[in-house]
């Protein structure tokens, strides 16, 4: 049923690079461990009775840090978001280079007295960080720009890498007033790099008592007193792991800053605020609210929200107008999972990929060996080969294959010779491989997150309810069908697929219905040793359960659902316009007229919609009064967007549903639950309903 994931990744750079990259952050000794492991027990137990802790640490260094904030959680009731920023990118197959001889340097002699009760030795440290790192590098973290988030433990732990510039990565995201940062740890090599302007991006994210250790390289070395005094100009109290003693009080990591600092802090928070006014946010879900929150639709999109959300500890009831869930677009045995890139690598191409992966981890997650009574999820991450079919697609491909250094574990070129090797078919033409891509059965994946989710908090599904009207009524959302009336509810998120327009709410949604019929052809001769999805004017798949999937067409605003045999043919068609003149062309059997049929919701941009459900009427009855003027632009840059309060939108997913739903679905929860993000403003901006109409008014053009 499934493959290992194809690892064709080699390390780039030699170990002395990733050392000089990535120096050691201190003597990889269990006196430094100890020392780590002190600071971060008490920063544990100082947070006790919260139910998230977000931590913050500035380099990545060997990863012993990280690691070493994994082990030391403890409490089983408390979820932990730390939040990773390493200027340098790295990937998975390069981190185990550094972990691998940074383990191996950990000499074997006891920790401090007292540290634990049990008198841990080196040894057992040494082996649980191993099983934490192997954990992490089964992720398959890669070098990407941007954050990549990472899930273990059913939410308990997660993790966000934030690969790049560490002052772009800062200002990118905002303040979080119900979970900030609650204490920073920034690794030595990175101390004297950060700017000015990167402290008070801190601060910004920071909670008004959060405090900032560092680790100096040896127990002789001091921090600098102009690097104290710089962080101590932004509110921050500032320690060296090193000069920590045993008796010495947890008081050290709790203080307040001056009000003058704070209000400097305000002031950073509210000019983000200001800048993205036009983006109103999800209102929060307070903790005695649970299961108040109604989630219409069936697919993937609204699996994976209640996943995301019961993760959080939140329940939802979800409403699906079929007998199963994954009837829509959802329903196809067999899709393409991959990313999306552009040639300038702009915010659509960052998006898909950091999408892209966390939907890949997500099915690993959701098939690993210690997932319990778990649904099986059909899938191969065999690779995705994308090839050309005209002249035109390949002066696309060759721009986007030209315009970035792309990380191989995203994709890389290959030649004909080799498109015929790892396709096991005679292509004859080269591409573009995306070796961690590759099929993903849509409805399994989702009927696989529901359960997970009934397992994790009070998540209920109800089958054959078809919501026909929604309304808004003082107390909340109120759901009817024919007979029925579920309700009233805090929240309701719209993630009905085709129908997501079907509401007095929804129905001006910029977003088009387009139909998809997708072939279901034998495994037969030389067709049946296809061993990667094959995309290019139209795609096709390995088999799976004796069938490949061959697809799809485009057909906007179908006027029916019915099959069509001309559709079929052009299936067929694309792959011979493809791959022309091939033998296992004639393989392909189509005679038995086998095919599904479904709507994808396309926007114009290719982002999916998340977020508040705009107020269009209210958007227009404004845009009558605030039109054309600089005043104008001005007012809708700085004004919150009219949204239908309570009601959210999840959807407009496209062709490419299994590798954007997830994550989208994902920030919304924490939207909904007031935690970080893990996406920047802009690319929110991106994926707001309101997005088509506001882009137009924020520049002062017409609607």
């Amino acid at each position: 049923m499934t493959a290992e994931p194809n690892k064709p990744c080699q390390i780039k750079r030699d170990y002395q690079q990733l050392i000089n990259l990535y120096p050691a952050t201190a003597d990889t000794d269990a006196h430094y461990l100890s020392k780590l492991s002190i600071y971060q027990h008490r920063v544990f137990e100082a947070h006790s009775q919260q139910k998230l802790l977000v931590l913050g640490q500035i380099g990545l260094g060997n990863g012993l840090e990280l690691l070493s904030w994994w082990r030391t959680q403890a409490n089983p009731s408390q979820r932990l978001l730390l939040k990773v920023f390493e200027p340098n990118p790295i990937n998975a197959y390069e981190l185990k280079s550094l972990w691998d001889q940074s383990l191996t340097l950990v000499k074997e002699t006891p920790f401090e007295p007292n540290l634990e009760s049990k008198q841990a030795s080196v040894l057992e440290c040494k082996s649980e960080l191993s099983q934490l790192a192997q954990t992490l590098l089964n992720a398959e973290p890669t070098a990407i720009i941007g954050c990549q988030r990472l899930i273990f433990d059913d939410g308990r732990t997660t993790i966000d890498l934030h690969f790049g510039d560490i002052q772009t990565q800062l200002s990118s995201f905002s303040h979080s007033p119900m979970h900030p940062v609650q204490h920073w740890l920034i690794l030595p090599h990175l101390l004297q790099a950060l700017h000015h302007q990167s402290h008070w991006q801190m601060a910004k994210l920071s909670d008004d008592s959060a405090t900032i250790a560092t680790i100096g390289l040896s127990e002789s070395s001091e921090l600098s007193e102009t690097t104290v005094n710089r962080f101590q100009a932004c509110g921050f109290t500032v320690s060296d792991i090193n000069e920590l003693g045993i008796h010495q009080p947890v008081t050290l990591i709790n203080h307040q800053p001056d009000a003058v600092l704070l209000h400097e802090r305000q002031v950073l928070r509210q000019q983000d605020a200001k800048a993205y006014a036009f983006n109103p946010m999800a209102a929060i879900l307070s903790s005695a609210t649970q299961s108040s929150i109604a989630i219409i639709g069936g697919g993937l999109a609204s699996a994976h929200l209640a996943l995301s959300l019961a993760e959080r500890g939140q329940g939802a009831q979800v409403f699906c107008k079929d007998a199963e869930l994954g009837q829509g677009a959802s329903g196809n045995r067999q899709g393409a999972i991959y990313p999306l890139l552009t040639p300038e690598n702009d915010e659509l191409s960052r998006f898909f990929q950091q999408a892209f992966l966390f939907s890949r981890r997500r099915v690993q997650a959701l098939t690993s060996a210690t997932a319990v009574n778990q649904t099986p999820i059909s899938h191969d991450f065999c690779g995705v080969l994308q090839t050309a079919h005209d002249e035109r697609s390949q002066l696309r491909l060759d721009k986007i294959i030209q315009g970035q250094p792309w990380p191989s574990e995203i994709a890389y070129a290959v030649d004909a010779q080799q498109a015929n090797a790892i396709a096991k078919i005679n292509l004859d033409k080269p591409g573009f491989f995306y070796p961690l891509g590759g099929w993903v059965c849509p409805f399994e994946y989702a009927d696989a997150a529901i359960q997970k989710a009934m397992q994790l908090a009070d998540v209920s599904v109800s089958l054959n309810t078809d919501i026909l009207a929604i309304e808004r009524q003082a107390d909340g959302w109120v759901l009817l069908t024919e007979k029925e009336r579920f309700g009233p509810f805090a929240q309701l998120v719209l993630a009905n697929g085709a129908e997501l327009t079907q509401f007095d709410a929804s129905n001006k949604l910029q977003i088009s219905p387009f139909r998809g019929q997708v072939s279901h052809v034998p495994a037969q001769f030389q067709l049946s040793q296809l061993a990667t999805v094959l995309c290019a004017n139209g795609y096709l798949t390995p088999s799976h359960q004796g069938l490949h999937c061959l697809g799809a067409s485009y057909v906007k605003e179908p006027e029916h659902l019915d099959f069509c045999p001309q559709e079929q043919q052009e299936n067929l068609m694309k792959m011979h316009e493809s791959y022309p003149n091939q033998s296992w062309l004639a393989d392909i059997d189509m005679s038995g007229n086998n095919a599904r049929v479904g709507v994808r919701m396309v926007t114009r941009d290719h982002f999916p919609m998340m977020g508040c459900a705009p107020d269009v009427p209210k958007i227009l009855k404004d845009y009558a009064q605030h039109q054309l003027t600089k005043e104008s632009r001005h007012y809708w840059q700085t004004t919150p967007a009219p949204v239908h309060q309570g009601l959210y939108i999840l959807g407009g997913l496209g062709s490419r549903g299994l590798s954007s739903g997830p994550l989208a679905a994902e920030c919304l929860a924490a939207q909904l639950c007031g935690e970080p993000i893990p996406l920047d403003k802009e690319t929110l901006c991106k994926l707001n309903p309101n997005r088509m109409w506001l882009r137009k008014l924020l520049k002062g053009k017409a609607l």
